[in-house]
């Protein structure tokens, strides 16, 4: 066969390149390119890449010496390390939906459940009551550990991370019940046992939730007590203290004391002054958590952007008429003369033991009706509870209880009983951390059988958006830092939170000039926009906008992890580097 001199040349050229190619394969499994940096310090971003191989970030800099098998162009977009969510609830809603697109569309790529309950320890009868109680939502619990309970969700395919504190009430109820009763010295042993086998676990930390039965049974010595033992496993204690508002800075100085004497960092769940009358007390607030973090305790917080809250109707009413569990509160109800009882402490102006958070939102006007399980009413979802008492003819508080007993649950609703002012003032904290208080969802499906508070939707968006670029009330840099670095750092994640060199590759792409919530109060159910990328540990599960239904999200576990190398509990909470 005869060989021309330019087809000899061209192959020549072929197969040198061909070698070229084989002896310089792709360096990085990604490459994000020429984005504006913004590492998660704190610290000014800077244009430039960050390299990906496997779930880990191998460079962050000027530029990636390689090429990596997929890139992707930033410039004009900041990229950043995956923001964590603080305070979610999302073990019901990613079971139904894994893709957590509410979540996954704002950047978020860690999931931190576990105020107060937890989905385990249980025992068989909690197992029993809790799918009994199940909403639109209908799964089967086979798991009785905290971990099970993670694992199985995992293992359903999830696009986020989850991680969870042990619940103070799901221990109290493992061993108490549900009543008002103190433990013996020999129960309280048990719960402490429990709360070490669940942080030996991956847990957080515990976490406590006290303006709700039985939760808000539990004295001071039981709470220090669960904490001390979470400390000895290098976790911290977290809280919705036992007020927001009436007694806010008394629930603060409980929280700080138990910080105290249990040696074990502590952070406030959702930071918030509830109640016109509370208003004033913000300054106060501040002041006590900035005194004892200057007395060298460790106090920070979390917070959602907005100045309403979400909860049930059981933070409307006094706890003791809820002791025993959900059933026997409702057969309490139909009783007329402790239902009489019972609206009496409800209009009191200032109840002594107990957080009336319906008075707190100035009464029917201020609360919204979201979420119901009965069918029946359903269609009462979005309406004010002045709309319906007048509809029905009777007082707020005949309606109130009339819904819980009608639907046989607590009914979630929304108060409005903050202060923009304040929401702004928290913004500025350097200690303060965010939480949405709410579920990973979608507008569709399931999910639409109920509503929800915008914070579901928009929470980190916010941050960046409302307030960092519109407001001025934080730089971006520090925003980001607040979404992910501080609450890695609270939380004792050491390869999470920062986009440096042999962390995870949670990240996200974003463009800060467009960034936006959509979701209201009239409207929740709307996608967040401006979000174009998300990584979770390596993997794309948000690309160009929209989710690529990569199941990327793994369990993410604390400190006391056994399966971790230095993991394990210590003598005291003083052993750890905090």
């Amino acid at each position: 066969m005869k060989i021309t001199r330019f087809a000899a040349v061209s192959m020549a050229a072929l197969a040198a390149a061909a070698s070229l190619g084989a002896a310089k394969p792709a360096a990085y499994d990604l490459v994000i390119r020429g984005g504006e940096i913004l590492d998660g310090s704190g610290k000014p971003g800077v244009t430039g890449d960050v390299a990906v191989k496997g779930d880990r970030i191998v460079y962050v800099g000027p530029h990636a010496p390689g090429r990596g098998k997929t890139e992707i162009d930033a410039h004009g977009k900041a990229v950043a390390p995956g923001f964590i969510n603080m305070l979610s609830h999302s073990e019901d809603s990613l079971i139904a939906d894994g893709r957590g697109q509410s979540e996954l569309r704002q950047g978020v790529t860690l999931e931190v459940m576990g105020e107060g309950s937890s989905i385990g320890p249980l025992t068989p009868r909690m197992q029993v009551l809790e799918v009994q109680r199940e909403h639109d939502i209908k799964y089967p619990i086979d798991w009785t550990t905290l971990d099970g309970g993670l694992e199985a969700l995992a293992k359903r395919g999830i696009a986020l991370n989850v991680a969870s504190f042990v619940g103070a009430g799901t221990v109290r109820v493992n061993v108490l019940g549900e009543d008002d009763v103190q433990p013996t010295p020999a129960q309280l042993d048990q719960m402490r046992t429990l709360v070490r086998q669940a942080m030996q676990q991956g847990a957080m930390g515990v976490g406590s939730a006290l303006i709700y039965a039985p939760s808000t049974f539990a004295k001071t010595d039981e709470l220090a007590a669960l904490a001390g033992e979470a400390g000895k496993c290098g976790g911290i204690y977290i809280s919705h203290m036992r007020s927001e508002g009436e007694h806010l800075l008394e629930a603060t100085d409980e929280l700080i004391e138990i910080s105290r004497r249990s040696g074990t960092p502590a952070e406030i769940f959702h930071m918030k002054t509830a109640g016109k009358d509370n208003w004033g007390k913000e300054d106060a607030f501040i002041a006590r958590i900035e005194k004892a973090r200057a007395g060298g305790q460790r106090i920070t917080a979390d917070m959602y952007t907005y100045a309403a809250s979400s909860t049930g109707f059981d933070a409307a009413m006094p706890t003791w008429v809820q002791a025993g569990g959900v059933e026997q509160w409702i057969a309490r109800l139909k009783d007329p003369a402790t239902r009489a009882k019972v609206i009496a402490e409800m209009r009191e102006a200032h109840p002594k033991d107990w957080e009336n958070s319906f008075r707190q939102a100035g009464g029917a006007e201020g609360t919204l009706l979201v979420g119901f399980k009965d069918p029946k009413l359903k269609p009462l979802t979005g309406k004010t509870l002045a709309e319906v008492a007048k509809e029905r003819g009777t007082s707020p508080e005949d309606t109130i209880i009339d819904l819980i007993i009608e639907d046989g649950t607590r009914i979630q609703v929304v108060y409005s009983s903050m202060n923009e002012d304040n929401v702004r003032k928290q913004m500025t904290l350097p200690w303060v951390s965010f939480g949405s208080d709410a579920s990973a969802q979608a507008p569709e499906g399931v999910f639409l059988l109920s509503s929800t508070h915008p914070r579901a939707y928009g929470n980190f968006v916010r941050v960046l958006g409302k307030y960092a670029r519109d407001e001025q009330a934080l730089s971006l840099p520090e925003a980001v830092r607040r979404l992910a670095a501080l609450p890695a750092h609270n939380l004792g994640l050491h390869d999470r939170g920062l986009l440096k060199a042999g962390y995870y590759a949670d990240v996200v792409i974003f463009d800060p000039a467009t960034v936006t919530d959509h979701a209201t109060f009239v409207k929740p159910q709307q996608f967040a926009t401006g979000v174009s990328d998300v990584l979770v540990n390596g993997q794309a599960v948000l690309k160009d906008g929209e989710p690529t239904g990569a199941a990327a999200g793994r369990v993410v576990r604390g400190r006391g992890w056994t399966g971790w190398k230095d993991g394990g509990c210590r003598a005291s909470a003083n052993d750890w580097t905090w």
